[in-house]
């Protein structure tokens, strides 16, 4: 079968279509014919050498893919046969042909979604509502999604009033991603590639705070924030690192201030992110979490794919897909 190869560490250029063997499902395992596999932004850090790898490469790549059951291991359930399902790989072997998964990872997928819809909302779908889920709002709490016009930050921007927000202030980078992110439901936009940004925030509120911070840009700019939020009942998640390192806080920054500083990571975090498929595959079915795609491409542009991503320019999630 063909699928991309991670043949070392570097730019999307190491990413080679290969042949290789139809992988055969262990115990607890399923195989899936691949329809559609989503390109995440951490697979390109994995590429760059940025994350660390658990393997060592060449390897078969890729985290996530949508497609029908063909065989499935034993202690597998065999009417799983035929069904279409999400599945993670827990890192690896998704961008192909043939994928083969833990059997626990796959969510059925709704006969209203297609396979495209399905692998654009299945990561920020389900981040977006286990950051929401976290944050417990009540109604009254404005809040400040960075990166909004993308991604997770697409998603938090289309959910967070239906999820409690009574005002949404999103930040993005440029005329077209803020365009976006006011499309995507956002009351006041700033855009970020401006290092005063957060000074900008601080002005434009006259005096008022922010109650919420979905932090996914990290590094100093949380700090510069800090001042902006609402003391006391204030609270920061930080799930990302778009500027190359987490939020520079300490216990010092937080406690003077009496607000909250969540991280959302590790293996407690992304449990609880699986357990919001379902929850994220079903809103896209009915209509409440719209699917952006930017582009769907032939399996072997996966490093055209992450050209792209890198980039940092396209207004929704890449696809993948083999046929």
């Amino acid at each position: 079968m063909k699928a991309i190869v991670m043949t070392g560490v570097g730019g999307p250029e190491v990413l080679v279509t290969r042949e290789v063997p139809e992988p055969r499902p262990g115990a607890g395992d399923l195989v899936i014919r691949a329809e559609a596999i989503p390109v995440l932004f951490p697979e390109t850090k994995l590429c760059s050498g940025e994350y660390p790898l658990p393997v060592e490469p060449p390897v078969p790549f890729g985290f996530q893919a949508v497609g029908t059951v063909t065989e499935v291991g034993a202690d597998v359930d065999t009417a799983l046969i035929g069904q279409r399902v999400a599945v993670d790989t827990m890192g690896f072997g998704a961008y192909a042909e043939y994928v083969c998964a833990p059997a626990t990872s796959a969510v059925p997928i709704p006969d209203a979604l297609s396979a495209p819809d399905a692998a654009a909302v299945l990561m920020s779908g389900s981040v977006a509502l286990t950051l929401l889920e976290t944050a417990r709002l009540t109604g009254v709490e404005t809040v400040l999604i960075e990166a909004a016009a993308t991604g997770v930050g697409a998603a938090l921007t289309q959910l967070a009033k239906r999820n409690g927000a009574a005002r949404v202030i999103a930040t993005a980078g440029g005329p077209a991603k803020l365009a976006q992110a006011r499309k995507l439901g956002a009351d006041e936009t700033i855009d970020h590639t401006d290092p005063s940004w957060p000074a900008q925030l601080a002005e434009s509120r006259t005096g008022a705070t922010v109650d919420v911070v979905f932090d996914s840009i990290g590094g100093p700019t949380a700090t510069a924030l800090l001042d902006a939020v609402t003391p006391l009942q204030g609270r920061i998640l930080s799930y990302g690192f778009l500027s190359g390192a987490p939020a520079q806080i300490s216990a010092a920054d937080l406690i003077p201030r009496g607000i909250t500083l969540t991280g959302c990571s590790g293996p407690h975090w992304l449990a609880r992110v699986a357990n919001s498929r379902p929850a994220a595959l079903a809103q896209a079915a009915t209509g409440t979490l719209i699917p952006q795609i930017a582009s769907i491409l032939p399996l072997d542009q996966a490093a055209t794919a992450h050209q792209l991503l890198d980039s940092r320019t396209p207004l929704g999630a890449i696809i993948l897909t083999p046929s």
